[in-house]
């Protein structure tokens, strides 16, 4: 497998040794470990990678007593503790290290961030950097292999999204990967989250999650359709959150009486993921739900790409009662950016109602052939 340089690197690297914990949050399969070990190669004379889904690091490192972990530890100056939610206490331990040792530069990996999240919100208040690492950009893609290659990948990424190892697979190969992924690995961390056993109610939710792809999600309706409660609904999609499988988008109101303002609409991280959900994997010409995959890859590429630009942006769709609708809409600068989203090329209506609701707003179409500049 190639090894495609992340752009998230350099930014952690210039975080290094700055007095605070590097917190690196990511789905399983990812390629958070592969990013941490080149970060770990060019300091190799003083570096320690530490596996905590093993017992024995999870042992070792469950004392919070600072000379015995320091012992653990050894002369190494950068330690990763991958999986670091593994470990219990793991905020109050990193605490101890970076209060007693603060020579010392720790990079904790988790690939949910619930466990981590609440571990060290409070220990480490003020004394960490967090960062989060997706699949393959569009952006990580051009920049390593060309544009051309993200032209001739593109309805590939509709298909089999962009997971490190899937993406130089064949397309049976990334089917099988894919579905193993889906299957063993992805909701590891959330079924043994507060004990949850019900794996299949977590599947079936996920596959009705898949099948309304772009459009708004009502929890009473999920609620009912599985025969749960609705704040079990909710509690379910909030871990799906918080371990990077999905991400929802609120709706836009600032007009309470003509606005929906309680809606939500729920994207996947990774589109083979979503499709692998549904056993989906055929070409966007065979399928009806081709605008909807779209969308979600505008959407998830745009927030990889402001990430990756530190652009700081609030991100919402927008409805109204009368069913009038904008796919996406960005508030950042003090402006609001609508932008609609259509797989053919064509001319779309300017959204009139949203436009006189708010005048100083910009519009613009995305579409197949113009894409690129909104998502790299």
């Amino acid at each position: 497998m190639q090894l495609v340089p992340r752009l998230i690197q350099d930014k952690i690297e210039k975080r290094l040794f700055k007095g605070k914990v590097i917190i690196l949050y990511g789905a399983r399969q990812v390629g958070k470990t592969t990013l941490v070990k080149e970060i770990l190669e060019k300091h190799k004379d003083k570096s320690l990678y530490l596996n905590c889904e093993l017992l024995s690091v999870k042992k070792a490192l469950s004392v919070p007593e600072a000379k015995e972990i320091k012992s653990y530890l050894g002369n190494n100056k950068l330690i990763v503790l991958d999986e670091a939610q593994k470990v219990k206490n793991i905020g109050s331990i990193l605490k101890i290290i970076v209060d007693t040792y603060p020579e010392i530069q720790i990079i904790a990996t988790g690939s949910s961030s619930f466990d981590l999240a609440n571990e060290t919100s409070e220990p480490l208040t003020g004394r960490v950097d967090k960062f989060i690492l997706y699949p393959f950009s569009i952006e990580e893609i051009s920049k390593y292999f060309g544009r051309l290659e993200v032209e001739e990948r593109f309805e590939a990424l509709l298909r089999f999204g962009s997971y490190p190892e899937i993406f130089f697979l064949s397309e049976e190969e990334a089917k099988n990967r894919l579905d193993e992924i889906a299957s063993n690995y992805l909701y590891k961390d959330i079924l043994s989250f507060e004990g949850l056993k019900n794996s299949d109610l977590l599947i079936d939710l996920l596959q009705l999650l898949a099948l309304q792809l772009g459009n708004e999600v009502s929890y009473h309706e999920l609620a009912t359709q599985m025969g749960v409660s609705r704040a079990t609904i909710k509690k379910y999609i909030n871990l799906l959150e918080k371990s990077f499988v999905v991400f929802s988008l609120r709706s836009f109101s600032r007009n309470p009486r003509k606005e929906i303002s309680k809606s939500v609409k729920i994207y996947f991280y990774d589109l083979g993921i979503r499709n692998s959900l549904i056993q989906n994997y055929n070409r966007p010409s065979l399928r009806n739900d081709k605008g909807a995959l779209f969308e979600n890859l505008m959407i998830i590429e745009r927030m990889k790409r402001n990430k990756q630009h530190q652009i700081h942006t609030n991100t919402y769709f927008w409805r109204t009662y009368s069913r009038q609708g904008i796919d996406y809409v960005e508030e950042r600068g003090g402006k609001i950016y609508a932008y609609e989203f259509k797989w053919a090329k064509g001319e779309v209506k300017k959204p009139s109602t949203f436009l006189k609701f708010y005048p100083e707003s910009e519009f613009h179409l995305v579409d197949k052939n113009n894409y690129f500049d909104f998502v790299a």
